[in-house]
């Protein structure tokens, strides 16, 4: 299946779907939207007027007053359209045979301008041929561009190029023209937008510093930017018009993250109130960004082990605007040196003894709490070497302050390249044997996953990995509850009680005792489906015999407490695979502790991989 959000074509691995969020009301400050001056979007060869699939209009540029009285160009419609590649703007597109200029008519100020790009066959042409440089007045955009190439190195079923660029006069010049090196070459774009804005990225005061050196880094008005990722972290996707009016689109961060070390992602507690700080605006970052967040809680004794890694591919020889987002949203954390970590960028120490409850009572010049939202911002450059190179994020608790939780917080990441000194963001074409950095890192030096058969081992490598993982974390838990509370085998009301006021109950179906009754009519011993160190499990019916489960019944005397318990809810009901049983909801009443799951009517794989009389899985 195909990630859209991500306008990729490339499917995460099963292990890596898992999604550990807890799915609990926040209560938040209005946030005012940004009102841009402009707000243009153009449909390259489109209808007059159409709406996309996030209900914004766009008007066709065809007998437009911004296109150029010169150059070869046409529109055309793609001749055929991936399904999952959305109408509006990549249905159609204008094609240049030569240089070609779209003047727009502004206001003198910053602009974000996305440029769209459909990997598709127009006018009869070939798609690698279409190699092309972009250029907005000084700055180049784009350089022996192929969206073609791109696309497929990067797995991509199409593409959008946002920039930030400071205009100064009354026009806005876009540049596309064919290269000079390819005689069939020819440009092309299915959109353009132009939405002017802040100036929310720059630093001129001296304070924004470069990562491992004493040296400070400046963003004027003549400073451009490519955005390269902006990641809602431990949170959704948001689409561009759930931003604050300057329509930037979010990502969630799961693909990125490095291995199987996901950490955990959760939104925030019963009544915490979110807060934009009186120097920071509204519009910087939406309140989606700081009502979720991924930490390494809860296993102080293995969090000060490893680190919770993302991982970028960057292209070489261009610095890096890097902005982490905080907002400290777990009501237990209110006081300073309660979580204290170091965030390393590109395997420099970015910031030692991070504290985001400290941060905030700095922003707010008075009593430090929680529910703030905050930025740090970093340079980061990357030295000359492979045309790409990976820039890993990397947060670890700081042990040294002795903080009372070893632990992280992040709510979201934005990363800018920065144009260099001749103005330029262009870098190579990726390779077609470079992957996004989402996911099966290769071991081997040459970064190629060469076969199937390697993805195959990969896949089950990593599942190996994270069930023997989990089931440490698993064992760890269950040794420090049972070291400190004997009766942790019984579920206990307080927890009943947490479960009732929201920490669970949203993320599966909730049972209650009479109904899984009915299910296994009385707990049938005809219906044991089999028995494990857990204790039984049964078949069952719910609703109204419409749907077959099985029902998984807690031992008393099993070694299974109420913490594990919660946690395979917690981690269970966020996995969703075809090929893997799901969680379907729990009951906790009378001080049982049983799971119900989908049934697997086909047997389990163990049956199939070692009794050859079952028929073949479907």
């Amino acid at each position: 299946m195909r990630n859209m959000e991500k306008f990729g074509l490339m499917s995460l691995p099963i292990f890596i779907i898992l999604y550990l969020a807890f799915t609990i009301q926040v209560y938040v400050t209005l946030a005012d939207n940004y009102v841009p001056t402009e707000k243009i979007l153009l449909s390259c060869g489109g209808l007059p007027v159409t709406t996309d699939t996030d209900g914004r209009k766009w008007t066709t540029n065809v007998g437009s007053k911004y296109l150029s009285a010169s150059g070869n160009s046409k529109t055309s419609k793609a001749a055929a359209q991936d399904p999952f590649v959305p109408k509006v703007p990549y249905l159609n597109a204008r094609v240049f045979y030569s240089n070609f200029t779209y003047s727009i008519p502004i206001v003198a100020g910053r602009k974000f301008v996305r440029l769209y790009f459909n990997l598709a066959s127009y006018a009869g042409l070939n798609p690698f041929d279409g190699v092309f440089s972009v250029t907005v007045g000084s700055y180049t955009l784009l350089k022996n561009f192929s969206a073609a190439q791109t696309a497929k190195a990067m797995n991509f079923a199409f593409l959008v190029k946002e920039y930030s660029i400071n205009v100064d006069g009354a026009t806005l010049n876009i540049s596309f023209a064919p290269s000079t090196k390819a005689p069939k070459a020819y440009a092309f774009v299915n959109g353009i937008e132009i939405v002017s804005m802040p100036d929310i990225y720059s630093s001129t005061d001296g304070t924004l510093m470069i990562v491992g050196q004493k040296s400070p880094f400046y963003i004027g008005n003549s400073t451009a930017l490519e955005k390269f990722y902006r990641l809602n972290v431990g949170g959704y996707p948001i689409s561009p018009s759930h931003d604050t009016g300057l329509y930037k689109r979010w990502e969630d961060d799961l693909s990125y993250i490095y291995g199987v070390a996901l950490g955990v992602s959760y939104s925030g507690y019963p009544n915490m109130m979110i807060q934009y700080p009186p120097s920071m605006p509204t519009y910087v970052a939406p309140l989606d960004v700081y009502s979720s967040a991924r930490s390494m809680e809860p296993y102080p004794q293995i969090n000060v082990n490893y680190n919770l890694t993302w991982v970028f591919l960057v292209d070489s020889r261009f610095s890096y605007l890097v902005r982490l987002h905080f907002c400290e949203i777990r009501s237990i954390i209110t006081k300073i040196n309660q979580v204290v970590f170091d965030i390393f960028l590109y395997n420099q120490t970015a910031e030692s003894q991070a504290d985001v409850i400290a941060w905030a009572g700095v922003e707010l010049g008075a009593a430090r709490q929680n529910g703030v939202s905050l930025y740090k911002d970093y340079v980061v450059i990357i030295p000359n070497g492979s045309p790409q190179q990976d820039m890993w994020l990397e947060l670890h608790p700081n042990t040294v302050e002795k903080p009372t939780h070893y632990d992280v917080i992040l709510n979201g990441v934005e990363i800018f390249k920065v144009n260099d000194s001749n103005g330029n963001l262009a870098g190579l074409n990726p390779i077609s044997d470079v992957t996004n950095p989402i996911r099966a890192r290769p071991s081997s030096s040459d970064g190629k996953i060469k076969s199937r058969k390697a993805i195959i081992i990969g896949g089950v490598s990593c599942g190996i990995v994270f069930v023997l993982v989990i089931g440490f974390l698993l064992i760890a838990a269950s040794h420090r509850w049972h070291g400190k509370d004997s009766s942790a085998r019984v579920v206990s009301l307080g927890w009943h009680q947490e479960l009732e006021r929201g920490f669970t109950k949203n993320l599966c179906r909730h049972f209650s005792f009479a109904e899984i009754n009915t299910a296994t009519k009385n707990f049938d011993e005809a219906l044991l489906l089999g028995v494990g160190g857990f204790g039984k499990v049964y078949k069952g019916e719910i609703d109204g015999g419409a749907t077959k489960v099985a029902m998984k019944c807690g031992n008393p005397q099993s070694d299974q407490g109420v913490h594990e318990f919660q946690i395979e809810i917690e981690m269970l009901s966020k996995l969703r695979h075809h090929h893997l049983v799901s969680l379907i909801g729990y009951c906790e009443e009378n001080c049982k502790m049983i799971l119900v799951y989908d049934y697997m009517s086909h047997g389990t794989l163990r049956e199939h991989l070692y009794k050859t009389q079952k028929p073949p899985l479907p």
